[in-house]
């Protein structure tokens, strides 16, 4: 290995390692805090601020909710989003650890954090992709008067924080109910959920019944 010859140069030679090897250790840890940390393993879109939730809230129109004509299939969904791969398998792959597919885009290994509940499945089987905001919900706030082509974009959509990979039976307990009838087990992340629900509402133009609201408004008081 090269030593410098003279006092100095060994000097500054020797501090460069040192700081080499800090910041080699400093990056391990950086990594290791991106992949070990639970929360860090759900890649949802980063919402909007509570301040930011709290104003978007304020000024969505309120309106009684009618599910009339709803049918899931007017929402076409798991839309194929380059290659193999559907809606489904890029979040699957967004949220998960370790992930490694197939040649059909399917997971076939990786472990999957659930941010509702806190548990961490390693068959892709045992993980829904949530819609944040259900189709139905999003029905019955106005995406009944839509194209089918801005539904699917809904269904789809990977850029706000609507898409979500969680524990199948969680999913299914929530089913299509709105903030004021369920909200995740795992109250830490409330004032997330909370943000996503109307950051996607927002974006999107849909409105809130009275009820609603009122949960909103409270989990993102305490935000």
């Amino acid at each position: 290995m090269f030593r410098p010859h003279s006092a100095r140069a060994r000097r500054g030679f020797y501090a460069r390692r040192r700081l080499a090897a800090l910041a080699a250790l400093t990056g391990l840890i950086s990594l290791a805090a991106l992949f070990t940390g639970p929360a860090a393993q759900a890649a949802l879109p980063t919402p909007i601020s509570a301040a930011t939730a709290r104003s978007y809230l304020a000024a969505l129109p309120v309106a009684a909710e009618d599910r009339t004509g709803y049918n899931r299939d007017l929402f076409p969904h798991w839309s194929n989003q380059g290659g193999n791969c559907n809606t489904r398998e890029v979040v699957l792959r967004r949220d998960g650890t370790g992930v490694e597919t197939d040649a059909s885009c399917a997971a076939v290994r990786g472990s999957w954090y659930s941010v509702y509940d806190g548990a961490t499945w390693r068959a892709a089987s045992d993980v829904d992709i949530d819609h944040l905001v259900p189709l139905a919900e999003a029905w019955d706030s106005g995406a009944d008067s839509w194209t089918t082509s801005r539904r699917q974009a809904f269904a789809n959509d990977l850029t706000r924080p609507q898409l979500l990979a969680v524990t199948d039976n969680v999913n299914q307990a929530k089913g299509d109910q709105d903030p004021a009838q369920w909200l995740p087990p795992r109250s830490a992340y409330h004032c997330v959920y909370a943000r996503a629900w109307v950051h996607v509402k927002h974006h999107w133009g849909l409105s809130v019944d009275s009820a609603e609201k009122s949960a909103l408004t409270r989990v993102l008081n305490g935000c």
